[in-house]
């Protein structure tokens, strides 16, 4: 029997995965209406074994909050290419990554004022740790905002952590990887945004 994914690869610990939920909230949601998937992408705030975030009212998944429907949430860490280059060890090319794998059930927030709350919650949260900005429950575009959008809370059934980060290689070579995770990840930033905002 293979085993697959490898273990060296896996982190079941509930502790890690959910400092990568809250050191990269912004997920990917998805669900499965008549076999098609529906993908939206939205960040989600984690609160003891659930999930909570709203989506716009026009979004198709916004009809699948009902009834305890089973959703899927990715959550990307930090990921990059491993060149053989920076081993001690006669390696190959691979790729490095931390991402988080979660299912669950999920129901509609019904009540305006819980919906506000948790939009309340959500920047508090994102606006850590300065706290430049607080959104205030009688501000007055979150009134006018709030009947365009649904709140949901996602119940976690499954936790599959994928840290796959040259586990396996020697200890030298696992600090060089991480180095390297490092580096690759400021550098593909700034890469990125300079090829981006040139046509802004």
């Amino acid at each position: 029997m293979t085993n697959y994914p490898p273990q060296h690869h896996q982190d079941d610990n509930h502790e890690h995965m959910i400092e990568v939920i809250k050191t990269y909230p912004l997920a990917t949601l998805i669900s499965v209406r008549e076999n098609q998937p529906l993908v939206s992408h939205l960040p989600l705030i984690y609160s003891e074994g659930k999930l909570i975030g709203h989506l716009d009212k026009n979004n198709p998944q916004a009809e699948l909050l009902k009834d305890e429907n089973d959703v899927t949430v990715i959550f990307s860490g930090p990921q990059c290419y491993i060149s053989p280059s920076i081993y001690s060890t006669t390696q190959l090319p691979t790729w490095n990554y931390i991402m988080v794998h979660l299912k669950g059930t999920v129901k509609e927030i019904i009540d305006p004022l819980a919906i506000k709350q948790s939009m309340i919650d959500m920047t508090s949260f994102l606006e850590a740790p300065e706290h430049n900005y607080t959104l205030e429950l009688d501000n007055p575009r979150m009134a006018q905002f709030i009947s365009y959008v649904r709140g949901f809370e996602i119940d976690i059934t499954h936790w599959e952590g994928k840290f796959k980060l040259s586990q396996d290689k020697q200890p030298k070579d696992m600090v060089s990887a991480r180095n390297e995770l490092i580096r690759a990840n400021q550098e593909s930033i700034v890469t990125l945004l300079d090829q981006v905002f040139q046509f802004y």
